[in-house]
C-alpha cells in the first residue's frame, strides 16, 4: 500500500468528491446502456472504497500498468464492474471515452470485467466466488518472489455463500499472508434480495478470527474510516479482512437499502430526478 497516503481533512473532501462523481458517471452509463441496464446496487455500496483505493491508497501508476511491484486489486464480486470502470477512469487508467463504451458492441468494458492489465483490471469476473483464491496467489508468488506489493481483494456478502471462498480463506491464514487484505461488501442484499432471507447472516467476525485472521469492522460508505483501515493493518503473519458495512445503492435515495436494483434500468423519470439529487449534494 501507498505508505505516504495522508489522511487529512483536504483528502477527505477530495475522496467524497471522487466518490460523487463516481456515482454521477455511473448513473450516467447506466442510462446510457439502456434496457440493458447494470448492476447499479452494489456498485454504490463499494464506491467509497474503490476511491480510497484508486485516489492513492493502492500504489500503482496507469503510465506503468505492468510494473511487477505494482499493488494488485481483484474485483470478485463482478457485478461491481461499473464502480471499478469509474474508479480507473478517475485514477487515469481509462480515458472517458473507454469508460462511456460501457456495454456497448466490441468494447473492453462489459457488464463484467474481462482481463486487461493494461488498463487496470487484474482478473475477468463473471462466476463468483473465484476472485480470493487468485488473490491468495498473487500475494503468495509476492512472498515467494520476495517482493513489497500488495493484494486487495474485494468480494460481497452474498458471494460468500460459495464454498471456494473458504478454502481460499483457509490458505490464505495456512500461508500467514499478511500482504493480503479481504474487503467483504457486507450490504446485505444480493441478487435475490436481503441476504438473512436467502442464508443465514454469517458472524463474520468470529469466523474470520476463527481461522486466524486479522479483523476490522467498518463503515465502509466513510471515506475516513476505509482510509483508516487500510493505512493501520497490521504485519502480523496474519491476512487481514475488513467488514466493510454499508448499504446497497448507498448515495441515492431511489436505490439505497432497496431491494429491485441490483441491476435494473432508469426510466428518464428516474434518471432526471437521479441526476439532480446527486448533483445537488
Amino acid at each position: 500500500m501507498n505508505n505516504n497516503f495522508l489522511v487529512d481533512e483536504n483528502k477527505i473532501t477530495e475522496l467524497k468528491l471522487t466518490a460523487k462523481n463516481m456515482r454521477l458517471n455511473m448513473l450516467d452509463m447506466m442510462k446510457n446502456a439502456g434496457a440493458n441496464g447494470a448492476h447499479i446496487g452494489g456498485a454504490y455500496s463499494a464506491c467509497e472504497v474503490l476511491a480510497c483505493l484508486y485516489k492513492g491508497l493502492l500504489n500503482i501508476n496507469p503510465a506503468s500498468p505492468l510494473d511487477p511491484n505494482r499493488d494488485r486489486f481483484i474485483l470478485s464480486k463482478g457485478h461491481v464492474a461499473l464502480a471499478l470502470y469509474s474508479a480507473l477512469y478517475e485514477a487515469g487508467f481509462i480515458t472517458k471515452e473507454e469508460l462511456f463504451s460501457f456495454e456497448e458492441n466490441e468494447s473492453h468494458f462489459g457488464t463484467h470485467c474481462s482481463k486487461y492489465v493494461e488498463k487496470g483490471i487484474e482478473l475477468s469476473s463473471g462466476s463468483l466466488g473465484l476472485g480470493l483464491s487468485y488473490g491468495c496467489g498473487c500475494a503468495y508468488m509476492a512472498k515467494l518472489n520476495k517482493q513489497n506489493y500488495d493484494t486487495v481483494v474485494l468480494v460481497g456478502d452474498g458471494e460468500c455463500n460459495e464454498g471456494s471462498v473458504w478454502e481460499a480463506v483457509q490458505s490464505c491464514a495456512k500461508f500467514k499472508l499478511d500482504n493480503l487484505i479481504l474487503v467483504i461488501d457486507i450490504n446485505k442484499q444480493c441478487l435475490d434480495g436481503f441476504t438473512e432471507n436467502v442464508m443465514s447472516i454469517y458472524d463474520f467476525d468470529t469466523i474470520f478470527k476463527g481461522f486466524g485472521w486479522n479483523v476490522k469492522s467498518i463503515n465502509g460508505n466513510n471515506v475516513k474510516e476505509v482510509c483508516e483501515a487500510f493505512t493501520t493493518t497490521p504485519r502480523n503473519n496474519k491476512p487481514t479482512v475488513l467488514l466493510s458495512h454499508t448499504l446497497k445503492g448507498f448515495g441515492l435515495s431511489l436505490t439505497e437499502n432497496k431491494t429491485g436494483w441490483h441491476h435494473a434500468s432508469l426510466t428518464q423519470e428516474q434518471y432526471d430526478q437521479a441526476k439532480a439529487e446527486l448533483e445537488a449534494k
